[in-house]
């Protein structure tokens, strides 16, 4: 029986990438394969880059909902509450478009 790790309710609990809200083992297995092994290395990133990132190392494009889920893990280590990936949808396609 596995155990799963609770989210975190706050960037200061968040030990591993699972607890981070809205990461799951794929998103995590993602975010080592691009250098990410602990929450606190996203405190400052741009989650458009880190998106970038995984699409140059997995040679394809990620889904675009992949960045908005970057976009919420980013905000969340940066101090922002926790949101549900889909609430960042929009502030993506303002800022980028179709990735």
């Amino acid at each position: 029986m596995v155990i799963k790790a609770p989210k975190a309710a706050t960037a200061a609990e968040c030990k591993t990438l699972e607890q981070l809200p809205n990461i799951g083992p794929s998103l995590a297995a993602d975010l080592r394969l691009i250098g990410i092994q602990e929450p606190r290395q996203l405190r400052g990133k741009d989650a458009f880059v880190l998106y970038q990132k995984l699409c140059a190392v997995t040679g394809q494009r990620q889904d675009p909902c992949v960045l908005d889920t970057f976009m919420a893990a980013t905000d969340f280590m940066g101090g922002a509450p926790a949101a549900p990936w889909w609430k960042y949808t929009p502030q993506r396609k303002a800022l980028f478009g179709q990735v």
